[in-house]
């Protein structure tokens, strides 16, 4: 099963030079649980915004440069390369927004696993809309802020009509 997962704000919002904008430390940690032991599959704008490969999971960055290298880490040319690397186990898309949005366009994933952030942000890239005539809400779980998490948040899976 391919799962894109990714947080996004009320209006769609995922990010600004090249980085989160904001901190959701329940995000994070559900985003550890779900994706440790799996392939990451990624943009390298989106590897490069992280720094590291993240521990415990099989990284495998796309780009179309033919010489990129990062020690520890798969690299693909090429989406289909990038899901043939996982061997059909369960691997989870994670961004960026040209990724998320080729993805979606050519229904490539199987799950949407996104956290909803209930505030809007200002931005330079943004998710796709999600297709209701394509996508069913599946499972939904809302949280207040607290002291650790400021925003308003949702946890939103949704499963292919």
């Amino acid at each position: 099963m391919i799962t894109l997962i990714a947080a996004i704000a009320k209006n769609n919002a995922l990010g600004k030079d090249n980085d989160l904008i904001w901190h959701l430390p329940a995000d994070l940690k559900r985003f550890k649980k779900i994706t440790t032991g799996h392939f990451i599959l990624m943009g390298r704008n989106t590897f490069e915004s992280i720094g590291k490969p993240l521990p415990n999971r099989t990284s495998i960055i796309i780009t179309r440069n033919n010489n990129y290298f990062v020690d520890g880490c798969l690299i693909a040319n090429s989406l289909e390369e990038a899901i043939a690397l996982t061997e059909g186990k369960d691997a989870f898309i994670i961004g960026g927004a040209q990724i998320y949005k080729e993805v979606l366009e050519r229904n490539l994933v199987d799950r949407l696993d996104i956290t909803v952030i209930h505030h809007e942000f200002e931005a330079d890239v943004f998710f796709p809309e999600i297709n209701t005539d394509k996508w069913k809400e599946e499972v939904r779980e809302d949280f207040k802020a607290d002291e650790k998490n400021k925003y308003d948040y949702s946890f939103v899976s949704y499963i292919r009509k």
